[in-house]
């Protein structure tokens, strides 16, 4: 079973940033065929793995990629979504810069924009560990609302709303997608 957000009692989970979500017995979520799934050892094992491959991948620095690898593996495990693709989207969202804000609002890591996500989202969302999990929830919602991982990720950057409305904003979003599957790839590659 899925929890969301609104279930969490944000004062718990996020007094660690490594402080596994094991404890809440959410790791029983099968996540899709990575080298980084749930049964593919530790957490520590699994955390040292992407932080390796985001540093090679994308140029992240040591200190970052180590903070924010274990924080990426723990929400993707929570939502049953494959952690390379929540890795793949924060550096297509901010390129791993954890205090951005875009011109339309976004915040953090996943961009986040708090006038939607507030409520589900509660707390500081320049907060890494909040971020993370806030946009790996969006992103299961949306996958779940829209039927495929891919179409997710293009309701992710354009909207349900304006995905429906308009081709292009549904282009929009498929490029989105795209860019962001180009960016798994390279990451893939560097593990």
């Amino acid at each position: 079973m899925k929890l969301f957000l609104s279930q969490l009692n944000p004062t718990h989970y996020y007094k660690s940033a490594v402080a596994p979500l094991l404890i809440l017995g959410l790791s029983s979520i099968m996540v899709g065929c990575t080298t980084l799934g749930p049964h593919s050892g530790s957490l520590a094992t699994r955390s040292a793995k992407l932080s390796k491959g985001i540093q090679s991948a994308y140029s992240v620095n040591a200190n970052t990629a180590n903070r924010v690898a274990p924080m990426i593996i723990q929400s993707a495990d929570q939502y049953g979504l494959p952690p390379l693709k929540m890795a793949a989207l924060i550096r297509q969202e901010s390129s791993y810069r954890s205090t951005v804000v875009s011109p339309a609002g976004a915040v953090g890591l996943t961009q986040v924009m708090p006038r939607y996500w507030q409520q589900k989202c509660p707390g500081d969302l320049f907060n890494e560990a909040i971020n993370i999990n806030c946009g790996a929830y969006i992103l299961a919602s949306y996958e779940q609302s829209a039927g495929s991982l891919k179409k997710g990720l293009a309701y992710y950057n354009v909207g349900p709303g304006n995905y429906s409305k308009s081709w292009k904003m549904r282009r929009q979003g498929k490029k989105y997608a795209r860019q962001v599957k180009a960016h798994e790839r390279a990451l893939k590659s560097a593990l």
